[in-house]
């Protein structure tokens, strides 16, 4: 996995997959009416745990999924490739590589139809759990104080969804933003596309690195996920070593993985091992997701800073061993 086995010698620990490449995942493609194209978790295959992220290739003409609204989880959209239609309560909007949509809960039921020529697009979201009980002898879903009738009669994928597509309206909404159209931050180099349409409880934002550039500075997340897909380019993901109150700043990391366009990585809350990405000679793009905790806390172990986000606060702790101070 790493260049030169050095994580072995300072300490990583990592519990793979953290990174894969699309071309790796496999594809599935839902024998059902409501459900198109071929489908690949590579969330799951690079091993996120609370969010997920889908590449979903349309043929011409098709239909992504059923019209839905989910309760609880936030989706954002970011179309690859091709061209083809939102379908938002019953209104359609045209849309095309480079294309953010965001959904927020319980709003708009939507879903996407392919163009002539395909539809590449990636679905970001989290991993809500059902509250409630499923009674199964029962055949009902305990939603207290009430229920309702849950596992009977035709799976709603087979159902005709009876949706009509009527010719893409001349104004798109505010929850549809093209990345051209966003101002870049940090010297062009990141843009807010996800915040740009209007998500509020995560965030996608697209990175373009000159060749050689580092990106956000090494670091690792308390309570927040992060997801990274490389569109364009390449360069390096550097893990660099948990906390060590012998080397409370430390300056090169403990391992460095080759990226390139395809390649996803998975950043889990709470793993210890800092991470960060450098461009290479020809540049890296890549879209990079994660939730918006306010209880979130970062490490940064070049300068052994700790920020607290809800707060504002950064501080420098003091790294002592595990019982430091305990009675013997």
């Amino acid at each position: 996995m790493g260049q030169d086995g050095a994580c072995h010698d300072r300490g990583v620990t990592l519990t793979p997959p953290f990174l894969v490449h699309w071309d790796d995942v496999p594809a599935n493609r839902p024998d059902v009416p409501a459900v198109g194209g071929a489908w690949q978790g590579l969330g799951r295959a690079a091993g996120s745990v609370t969010v997920g992220v889908n590449r979903v290739r349309l043929d011409p003409g098709e239909v992504s999924t059923p019209a839905h609204a989910h309760g609880a989880d936030e989706e954002i959209f970011h179309v690859v490739s091709g061209s083809g239609l939102s379908w938002q309560d019953g209104t359609t909007y045209a849309v095309s590589a480079g294309d953010t949509l965001v959904h927020a809960p319980r709003r708009e039921a939507h879903t996407l139809r392919a163009g002539d020529d395909g539809l590449e697009f990636l679905v970001y979201g989290g991993r809500a759990e059902l509250g409630g009980a499923y009674l199964p002898k029962a055949g009902l879903y305990w939603l207290y104080p009430t229920w309702t009738e849950a596992g009977t009669g035709e799976h709603p994928f087979q159902r005709d969804q009876h949706l009509t597509w009527p010719d893409p309206a001349a104004e798109r909404p505010k929850n549809i933003v093209r990345a051209d159209d966003v101002e870049g931050a940090f010297g062009g180099i990141m843009r807010g596309l996800g915040k740009a349409a209007g998500a509020t409880r995560s965030g996608l934002n697209l990175v373009s690195l000159p060749p050689g550039a580092e990106g956000a500075p090494p670091h690792c997340h308390s309570s927040e996920e992060e997801l990274f897909v490389v569109l364009d380019g390449s360069g390096t993901l550097e893990l660099w070593s948990p906390p060590d109150p012998a080397n409370p700043r430390q300056t090169e990391p403990a391992e460095r993985h080759e990226l390139r366009r395809g390649h996803v990585v998975s950043r889990p809350a709470a793993t210890r091992i800092p991470h960060c990405f450098r461009a290479g000679q020809d540049g890296l793009t890549l879209l990079a997701y994660g939730t918006r905790d306010p209880a979130d806390h970062c490490w940064y172990p070049r300068s052994n800073t700790v920020s607290i986000r809800g707060l504002g606060v950064v501080f420098r702790p003091e790294l002592v061993p595990w019982g430091d101070g305990e009675p013997e």
